[in-house]
């Protein structure tokens, strides 16, 4: 949404607490990044405006949602509270907005979720829906998946992307790629110069996890491949909300991230390094039982095509 969209619309989240919409933003891209400077660079703000724009959050809400010191951000549990709620308020409005400038258009809409931004899977697969289909408009959402079950069943996702082990009735899944997964190190690491490890060479290493509410299927996932590695993960000791936010933490501090290959995120310092034996991560088109408009129909159609192209189904060998 635009700043000038932004700035036109107000809500209030407490009894005569008004909050601005572009507030709710900027605190969620903090919340991501947990790092001021930062954030203010992704929202092309100054960073005492950032500062001075949470701080008024803040007062509106009467709480404190993040603990700030000269070595770290935190989220407070007033702030994971608004994380865990504030997209939903900001999607409702990008998607009322979207509602009206199509209303009339003889253009068909879509909203789809494409998991984590630095995800490459589900823009692959929207850029070649939008080359065939030019005419369709995709509204592209971040969104964790048991955010998206729920858009899913109040109609404000049309396609969902992520791991489907705890889909609910109603909605469907179909499997589309099986990603190997491996470890993020600091440049340095005896584990950065090699070209695979196997998942036993992190126990001991803290590993940074997203909050179990917001991921519990990769989190699930992740420790039941270090159990059947013999070890138990030891977790830093605090959470991110994207594998951005994580990469950064391995960047500054002594600890590791397990991502999948088809996390698109280049950061110097840092090292990809696959597990061996591979590890694959299973990723699903998410959608509505019964659901068959041919904007839908289109999204999957397109992922067959990625998925027989580039070998998804086979651990990203190409066939």
């Amino acid at each position: 949404m635009s700043d000038a969209v932004a700035e036109r619309h107000t809500g209030k989240l407490a009894s005569g607490n008004h909050v601005e919409l572009r507030q709710l933003r900027y605190f969620l891209t903090l919340a991501e990044e947990l790092h001021f400077g930062r954030a203010a660079a992704r929202e092309h703000i100054v960073q005492s405006a950032l500062s001075q724009q949470i701080q008024r959050l803040e007062r509106a809400l009467g709480v404190t949602l993040v603990e700030r010191t000269t070595h770290y951000v935190r989220l407070t549990r007033a702030g994971e509270a608004l994380v865990a709620e504030a997209p939903t308020v900001l999607r409702a409005v990008d998607r009322a907005v979207a509602a009206a400038q199509t209303a009339g258009a003889d253009t068909e809409v879509l909203a789809v979720a494409v998991g984590d931004s630095s995800l490459d899977s589900m823009p692959q697969v929207l850029r070649n829906v939008q080359y065939n289909h030019p005419g369709l408009v995709v509204h592209r959402l971040e969104a964790t998946v048991t955010a998206q079950y729920r858009m899913l069943a109040e109609g404000s996702l049309d396609v969902g992307f992520g791991n489907a082990a705890n889909a609910p009735p109603g909605v469907v899944s179909e499997l589309i790629r099986l990603d190997p997964l491996g470890v993020l190190v600091r440049e340095g690491n005896p584990i950065a110069g090699a070209d695979s490890t196997v998942l036993a060479a992190l126990a001991g290493v803290p590993l940074v996890l997203a909050d179990d509410s917001q991921a519990p299927e990769f989190n699930a996932f992740l420790v039941a491949a270090c159990e059947a590695a013999g070890f138990e993960p030891r977790r830093y000791h605090g959470t991110v909300q994207s594998i951005r936010a994580a990469a950064y933490l391995v960047a500054e501090d002594d600890c590791a991230a397990v991502v999948p290959r088809s996390c698109d995120l280049l950061m110097p310092g840092l090292r990809w390094v696959q597990f061996s034996p591979p590890i694959l991560y299973p990723w699903f088109l998410l959608s509505r039982s019964g659901d068959s408009r041919w904007a839908v129909r289109s999204v999957h159609e397109s992922a067959h095509g990625l998925a027989a192209k580039l070998g998804w189904l086979a651990g990203d060998q190409p066939i």
